[in-house]
């Protein structure tokens, strides 16, 4: 089944680590880089191995509705 999920990740991502996540929505705000994108559980956790494996910092996942959500309730 197919969920939207956001993912925060700590800093700005560098030109390879975006490329990495084309197909992504996408933005930087309060010093974290915050992706949503849609997919099942397979999809989840293939980009959380992207994430492992481009040694990027993993703050949360979410399942979100709509677009981008604003950072809040942390």
């Amino acid at each position: 089944m197919s969920q939207r999920y956001a993912i925060r990740l700590a800093g700005r991502l560098d030109a390879e680590s975006r490329d990495a996540f084309a197909g992504m929505q996408m933005r930087f705000e309060e010093g974290m880089t915050i992706l949503v994108g849609e997919g099942d559980q397979a999809a989840l956790h293939g980009w959380l191995e992207l994430i492992r494996s481009l040694g990027l910092e993993l703050v949360d996942v979410r399942k979100v509705r709509g677009g981008l959500p604003f950072i809040q309730n942390r």
